[in-house]
């Protein structure tokens, strides 16, 4: 579903056709120079490219903002070329291929839920919670004398991720990941 409206309605988060494409609004800045009409600056993100782009707008040019279906699914399991999720309403089974998810992956378990976003019938994205705790799987041994400032080390979490982490944790810690920033946060309690 679409609706048509003037460039200076475009907000952050809005999503909006640009080149036959959907698009996130990254930023969006009304700017009116001394001379001249006003425009629209926009930062934005493809969804289905993740290409981030720049678009200039004047204020009196149409804009098509776009409505995308959510779905709430669960995750089954990826086998390597696709991953399974099942449709938690009408517990139909589908598959996509890891390429189209790959970055997604790393912060989902099996049997977790996540809203996936379609464009008409193509999915384009999965909203991921923000913050997701993981389980360390592999990681140097306990650094003694280590404390928050010092210097992180590397750690393996369960779904593959690979993250910088304190050195006071250790193989087995639950930890709090970011999913935007892909970056350790704190030890889970």
């Amino acid at each position: 579903m679409a609706t048509i409206y003037t460039a200076t309605n475009i907000r952050v988060g809005h999503i909006i056709e640009f080149e036959n494409e959907p698009y996130k609004v990254l930023a969006a800045t009304h700017i009116t120079p001394g001379k001249g009409n006003a425009v629209m600056q926009v930062k934005m993100r493809g969804i289905k490219s993740g290409v981030q782009r720049e678009q200039r707008y004047r204020s009196v040019e149409n804009v098509k903002r776009i409505t995308l279906d959510m779905v709430k699914m669960e995750f089954l399991y990826e086998d390597g070329e696709m991953a399974h999720f099942m449709n938690a309403e009408t517990f139909e089974q589908v598959s996509y291929g890891i390429g189209l998810i790959e970055n997604e992956l790393h912060f989902m378990l099996p049997n977790s839920h996540v809203q996936m976003l379609f464009y008409g019938t193509d999915l384009v994205g999965i909203e991921l919670p923000k913050i997701v705790e993981l389980k360390v799987i592999e990681t140097a041994p306990y650094i003694k004398g280590a404390t928050v400032t010092n210097q992180s080390k590397p750690a393996k979490l369960e779904t593959g991720l690979e993250v910088g982490v304190p050195g006071f944790i250790e193989v087995g810690e639950v930890v709090r990941v970011d999913t935007e920033t892909g970056e350790y946060i704190e030890r889970a309690r």
